[in-house]
C-alpha cells in the first residue's frame, strides 16, 4: 500500500480577513512532491482556512490513491487535535468542515500528527501565494514546471499494465527520477517563509503567587502564566492574527474601519471588594457610584458624538450601564450573549485570597494554563477567547465601517484588545481595567485592527 505525506496550511490576514490556504501531496518513501493545491477563499478566519487546505490535501490525496495510507502533518494544533477525536468541535463553522474531511478517505487509511510551523513552509507558501493572488483579483495557479509535475505524479501513481512485470517498477522508477529532476529546477519548490504572518515566539513565564488586580471585576491576579504550546492555545481561541508593522497605517482606499468603542460596566457592590463577578454569579446591579459613573461616561460620549450603536452584554449591570449611555445618546440598546463575563464557577463571589485558600490546586492549574476551569464547571479564558473572536467576527460583519459602543466586562474586553494585539494569553493578567474605563479598536476591510485607546479614564474626574 502506497504511502502519502499531506502538509496542510491556511491563513488570514486578519482574523477574519483575506484568507487562503495551501496543501501539499508527497510521497512518504521518496520524498517527492506529487501535488500542490492553493486558493484564496474571501474574507475567513484562520481556522476555517486551515480546515479548507486540510480538505484539498485530502482530495488531492485521494485522487492520486485512494487506498494509500495518508499522514497529515499540520501546524494547528486545533485542527489535529480535532480531527484525531481528542478535542471537541464546537465551533458551527468547523463541524461542516471537519466532516467534510473525515469523509474524503476512510479514517483507518489517515493519521493526523502536529509539528512545528518552521517544518510546514511549503504549505506556509502556497497559502500566501493564493492570498497574494485574491489581493491582485487573481486565481492561483500552479507554475507550468509544478503543473508538469503533477501530469508527471499522475503518471507514475498509474504505470502502464502492459509488458512484462519488470517493466512497470522500471517505468515507476523513471518517473520518480523525472519528478525528482523537475522538483530541483522548479521555483515553486523551495519553502519560502509565509510574508505578513508573525511566527509564535519567547518563553512564558511560570505562574506565581499575586493580588487581584486592582478594579477587576474578575479579580484577575497580577500573575504570569506557563504554557509550553503557545500555539496550540492560539488555535484553540481562534487567533492566529496579523498584527500590522510598527507605524502602520491604513491606506487611504480602505474605508472606514468598523471601530469597537469598549466600555467596562460601572461598579458594582462587588467590584471595590475585588471579589470574582462573572456570568455565572448572583448578577449584581450598579451601585450609586456605578449608575455615577455611568452618567459621567454618557456625558462623555455625547460630547464626542461618534457612537452609531449600541451592543451591550445581558448582564445587568452591563445592560444598566448601556441604558444610561443610549438614554443620553438617543439610541436603542442590542443585546449580544456573546459580551457576557466568563463564568466563575464555584469562585463567583469570592476574592482571590479566598479562592487561594479554598481550592489552592484549581486555582493553580488556573494560572498556568489558559485551557483549565475555575472550580466547579467554571469556563476557561481559552473558551472566553474563543466565543469573543466568533463574537467579534459577527458584529465586524453587522458593523462594518460604523462606531460601535459595546458596553460589556473586563475579560471580554482584554480578551479582544489582546487579540486584535497578536498577543499572548498572559497578558490578560498584565493589563488594568477599571470600572467604567473606555478603550477602542478598529477593524479594517484587509482584517488588520489597531488598538486606539486603553482604560481611559478621563472622563470620569
Amino acid at each position: 500500500m502506497r504511502e502519502f505525506i499531506v502538509e496542510a496550511d491556511g491563513g488570514s490576514r486578519g482574523n477574519p480577513g483575506p484568507a487562503g490556504y495551501g496543501s501539499v501531496v508527497i510521497d512518504a518513501a521518496t520524498g517527492e512532491t506529487l501535488a500542490e493545491r492553493a486558493e484564496y477563499i474571501g474574507v475567513a478566519t484562520n481556522n476555517v482556512a486551515e480546515y479548507r487546505g486540510l480538505v484539498a490535501g485530502l482530495e488531492a490525496a485521494r485522487d492520486l490513491d485512494a487506498t494509500a495510507r495518508v499522514r497529515v502533518r499540520m501546524d494547528s494544533k486545533l485542527v489535529v487535535e480535532q480531527m484525531s477525536g481528542r478535542w471537541k468541535i464546537k465551533h458551527p463553522d468547523m463541524k461542516p468542515l471537519a466532516a467534510r474531511a473525515a469523509g474524503v478517505l476512510p479514517a483507518s487509511q489517515v493519521t493526523y500528527e502536529w509539528i512545528p510551523r518552521e517544518r510546514n513552509k511549503h504549505a506556509d507558501r502556497l497559502a500566501n501565494e493564493a492570498m497574494d493572488a485574491g489581493r491582485r483579483g487573481e486565481a492561483w495557479s500552479p507554475s507550468a514546471s509544478t503543473a508538469e509535475l503533477d501530469a508527471r505524479a499522475a503518471r507514475a501513481a498509474a504505470p502502464e499494465p502492459t509488458g512484462p512485470p519488470g517493466d512497470a517498477a522500471a517505468g515507476a522508477a523513471k518517473a520518480r527520477a523525472a519528478l525528482k529532476e523537475t522538483r530541483a529546477e522548479s521555483p515553486h519548490q523551495g519553502r519560502g517563509e509565509l510574508r505578513d504572518r508573525p511566527a509564535a515566539s519567547g518563553t512564558r513565564p511560570t505562574a506565581s503567587g499575586g493580588t487581584p488586580a486592582s478594579g477587576g471585576e474578575a479579580a484577575i491576579p497580577a500573575a504570569g502564566k506557563a504554557d509550553d504550546d503557545e500555539r496550540a492555545a492560539r488555535n484553540v481561541a481562534s487567533e492566529r492574527t496579523t498584527t500590522p508593522a510598527a507605524g502602520w497605517s491604513a491606506p487611504p482606499d480602505m474605508g472606514a474601519p468598523a471601530t469597537f468603542v469598549l466600555l467596562r460596566h460601572g461598579e458594582t457592590p462587588l467590584t471595590p471588594q475585588k471579589r470574582f463577578s462573572g456570568s455565572g454569579g448572583s448578577d449584581p446591579s450598579l451601585s450609586d457610584a456605578g449608575r455615577e459613573q455611568a452618567e459621567r461616561v454618557a456625558a462623555a460620549l455625547a460630547a464626542r458624538g461618534t457612537i452609531q450603536a449600541i451592543v451591550a452584554s445581558p448582564l445587568a449591570r452591563t445592560r444598566q450601564t448601556a441604558g444610561v449611555v443610549a438614554a443620553r445618546l438617543g439610541l436603542d440598546v442590542v443585546v449580544e450573549d456573546g459580551l457576557r463575563e466568563t463564568d466563575f464557577g464555584a469562585w463567583e463571589g469570592l476574592t482571590f485570597g479566598e479562592v487561594r485558600e479554598r481550592h489552592p490546586d484549581d486555582l493553580d492549574a488556573w494560572l498556568a494554563s489558559p485551557e483549565a476551569e475555575p472550580t466547579g464547571g467554571g469556563e476557561s479564558f481559552a473558551a472566553t477567547a474563543h466565543r469573543m473572536a466568533a463574537t467579534r467576527d459577527k458584529l465586524i460583519a453587522s458593523y462594518a465601517g460604523r462606531t460601535v459602543l459595546l458596553v460589556t466586562h473586563v475579560t471580554p474586553i482584554k480578551t479582544l484588545v489582546r487579540l486584535a494585539l497578536g498577543a499572548p494569553p498572559e497578558s490578560l493578567f498584565r493589563m488594568e481595567l477599571s470600572a467604567a474605563s473606555l478603550s477602542a479598536v478598529a477593524y479594517y476591510a484587509d482584517g488588520n485592527a489597531s488598538v486606539r485607546l486603553f482604560n481611559d479614564t478621563s472622563h470620569l474626574r
